[in-house]
C-alpha cells in the first residue's frame, strides 16, 4: 500500500531556487532587498516572488522597519511548506530525523537496535517514523523525500555503499532501492562525510564560509568537500575519501575515533560505542593526549590536502567528534611552509562543528530540500 508520494511537478525553477535560497540564507528579508542579490530584473524577481507566495512555499511575515519609509512586511519561508526525512547510520548507530522547509530540526532519534540484520533495521525505522510523523502532525503529502547518510566509500553505477566492517550486512546492496521501496518515496544517498558538510554549509559554517572542508571525524576518518556552497562528489561519488593518502601502515595513526577507543581500552577505559565515546569523553583519560600527539601528523596532512587541492576559506572538524576532543586537535601545530619574499600563503580558518545535533543525519535530511528546492 502506498504510504505517501511526492511529485516532480513540485521542483521550483532555476530562478526560484534562487530566490527560496536567499531567502533561506537571511531568514527574513524584505521584498526589495532581494533583487540586487540576483542577476534578475526587478519585476522579474516580484513574480518570482508572487509565485511562490502562492504555491505557499514563501510567507509574509512581520514588519521590517528600513530607513524612514513604510515598514514592509518580511519574506519568509513557510516552514510547512514541504518536509524532508535523514537517516544516518553509524558503525554503532540508526538515527534518523525529520526537517521542516526552514530547515529546523522538528524530530531525531536514535534507535536502540543492533545493526547485523539489516532488514529488521529498516522495518523498524519504517515504524519508528511513522510514528514520528503522527507525533509532529506532519502531513506525508508533504514529504520531499529521504536523504540517506552511510559511512564507507560508494561503488559501481548504483552507488551502492563499501561500509566498514562493523556494517557488513549494509554493504554492496542496492539501499537506494530498498528504502525507495519501504518508504514509497524518492531517495538521495551519500557518504555520511559529505552528508556532514551539507548540514554544516546550510546550517553553519557555509554561512559564512562558502568554500570550506569538512572533515569527519567517525569510527574511521573522513572528508566532505563544499565549493561556492556546492558539495563535490567527484566521478565516483568518492571525493573526500581522506584516509585514501595514508598507507596501510599509517591508518592506525589516522584520526579515526575508531583507533581512540581501541587506545583508551588497552588502558581500562570501558567505551565500546562511538556514541558513548561522545556522550562521556573525558580529556583526562589515560592516552588521550598521547593519542592526540600520535595523530597530529596525519591530522596535518589532511589539511594539508584539502589547502593544497580546493584551497579552502574554512575547515570544519565535524562527524561524531566530542567538543573536548575536537578542542585538543585544534591545538595540534599546523605545518608551516617557508615564507617567500617575507610573505606566506592564506591559512584557511580551523574551527569546531557547531552542529550539537549528529551532522550527517541532519545533512542527509536537507538533501532533498536543497535537490529540489534550493541553489
Amino acid at each position: 500500500m502506498t504510504l505517501w508520494t511526492h511529485s516532480d511537478d513540485d521542483a521550483a525553477t532555476i530562478n526560484e531556487r534562487m530566490v527560496l535560497d536567499i531567502v533561506r540564507r537571511r531568514r527574513r528579508i524584505m521584498r526589495s532587498a532581494i533583487s540586487p542579490l540576483t542577476n534578475l530584473t526587478q519585476p522579474s524577481v516580484h513574480r518570482i516572488i508572487d509565485t511562490l507566495l502562492e504555491r505557499g512555499l514563501l510567507q509574509l511575515g512581520d514588519s521590517i522597519i528600513h530607513g524612514r519609509g513604510k515598514p514592509s512586511p518580511a519574506l519568509e519561508l513557510r516552514p510547512s511548506a514541504q518536509y524532508s526525512i535523514g537517516v544516518s547510520v553509524n558503525t554503532d548507530s540508526l538515527s534518523f530525523c525529520l526537517c521542516d522547509f526552514r530547515c529546523q530540526l522538528l524530530h531525531e532519534e536514535t534507535l536502540d537496535i543492533a545493526l547485523d540484520d539489516r532488514a529488521r533495521a529498516l522495518m523498524a525505522l519504517k515504524s519508528r517514523v511513522r510514528q514520528a510523523l503522527q507525533s509532529t502532525s506532519t502531513p506525508t503529502s508533504a514529504l520531499v523525500g529521504i536523504g540517506f547518510a552511510m559511512a564507507g566509500y560508494l561503488v559501481g553505477e548504483k552507488r551502492m555503499f563499501n561500509a566498514p566492517e562493523p556494517l557488513q550486512d549494509w554493504s554492496l546492496v542496492d539501499l537506494k532501492l530498498e528504502l525507495e521501496t519501504l518508504f514509497d518515496l524518492d531517495v538521495w544517498t551519500e557518504n555520511n562525510a559529505t552528508t556532514g558538510a551539507i548540514g554544516e554549509s546550510i546550517l553553519g559554517a557555509g554561512l559564512q564560509y562558502p568554500t570550506f572542508g569538512y572533515l569527519s571525524f567517525n569510527y574511521g576518518f573522513g572528508a566532505g568537500i563544499i565549493i561556492n556552497g556546492q558539495p563535490l562528489v567527484g566521478a565516483f561519488g568518492n571525493a573526500g575519501e581522506i584516509s585514501r593518502i595514508y598507507t596501510r601502515e599509517e591508518h592506525p595513526s589516522r584520526p579515526a575515533l575508531g583507533e581512540l577507543i581501541k587506545r583508551l581500552n588497552a588502558r581500562g577505559i570501558d567505551i565500546q560505542r562511538i556514541s558513548d565515546l561522545r556522550q562521556h569523553f573525558d580529556a583526562d583519560w589515560p592516552g588521550v593526549r598521547e593519542w592526540v600527539t600520535e595523530v597530529g601528523p596525519c591530522l596535518n596532512r589532511a589539511i594539508d590536502a584539502l589547502r593544497a587541492v580546493i584551497d579552502p576559506a574554512a575547515i570544519v572538524f565535524g562527524g561524531e567528534l566530542p567538543a573536548a576532543l575536537g578542542a585538543l586537535l585544534l591545538q595540534v601545530p599546523s605545518t608551516r611552509q617557508p615564507p617567500r619574499y617575507g610573505q606566506e600563503a592564506a591559512m584557511p580558518r580551523l574551527l569546531l562543528s557547531q552542529i550539537h545535533n549528529d551532522p550527517a543525519v541532519v545533512g542527509a535530511a536537507l538533501m532533498p530540500l536543497k535537490a529540489r528546492y534550493f541553489a
